[in-house]
């Protein structure tokens, strides 16, 4: 074969490397074309408080006020439990009390007659101290036969049910504060020198289509390393009562 065409044909494949390696890399399928460099960022919509309500003592629950999706103010009672045994155990502690109290009363009379020694009348208080002890757990134990509401918001989920026997520590019910929502996202670091708390932005919702008009609340305490973000929270400026927790949408900055 011709030394001259090997040469050649060497040459124009170098040359087709070289032009392949120059084209810019295709963008991976799926990839979103919005990102920060055009002034939107991802948020998503969350209530300031969300608690997971659980008892604190063993026992059947009897009611169960408001239901999924109900409102509720500060104070209002969100669960009930079946308290009789606890109740009963609570007025014998207080007629142990009553009784012991009155021994130690009694003692003391006697004692002053030098009809009974010192540790007689030591024994009897020490009696009336342990029962107003015994006294004072029941009745802590009876005021956790209901759980009071720590907010006004509404209930999202019930875990269990009426009639359910629960555990201390098993959880009861999902609620949220129905307050101002907060709008938490990630913004890049290098932003922090330009946003500020006040600033504003619009916010438009994908589960309604329609923007809504907010401002910068607080920024986050640290930037991530890794991701070169740092939190941001907002908050509506205006009305928004159809929003709810877990909706999303974009913030946009422009």
């Amino acid at each position: 074969m011709n030394s001259k065409w090997l040469a050649g044909g060497w040459a124009l494949m170098l040359v087709a490397a070289a032009c392949g390696a120059a084209q810019p890399a295709a963008k991976p399928a799926g990839a979103s074309p919005l990102s920060a460099r055009d002034g939107r960022i991802r948020v998503q919509l969350m209530a300031r408080q969300a608690v997971t309500l659980s008892g604190e003592i063993g026992a059947k629950i009897a009611s169960l006020p408001v239901e999924e999706g109900g409102s509720f103010k500060r104070g209002q009672t969100l669960v009930a439990f079946d308290c009789g045994s606890y109740r009963a155990q609570w007025r014998k502690a207080q007629a142990s009390l009553e009784a012991a109290g009155q021994l130690a009363k009694v003692n003391s009379q006697l004692a002053k007659l030098n009809s009974i020694g010192a540790l007689e009348v030591a024994q009897a208080q020490g009696k009336a101290k342990e029962a107003a002890a015994d006294a004072s757990y029941m009745q802590t134990v009876v005021g956790k036969c209901t759980i009071a509401a720590p907010f006004n918001g509404r209930v999202a989920r019930r875990i269990a049910a009426v009639h359910q026997y629960v555990s201390p520590g098993n959880p009861i019910l999902d609620i949220v504060d129905s307050g101002a929502l907060q709008l938490r996202m990630l913004v890049p670091s290098r932003w922090v020198a330009q946003l500020k708390p006040g600033n504003r932005f619009t916010v438009m919702v994908d589960e309604l289509g329609v923007s809504f008009p907010a401002k910068i609340e607080r920024l986050g305490a640290q930037i991530d390393p890794v991701s070169q973000s740092i939190l941001a929270v907002g908050v509506i400026d205006g009305p928004a009562d159809k929003l709810l927790p877990g909706m999303s949408g974009w913030a946009s900055f422009k």
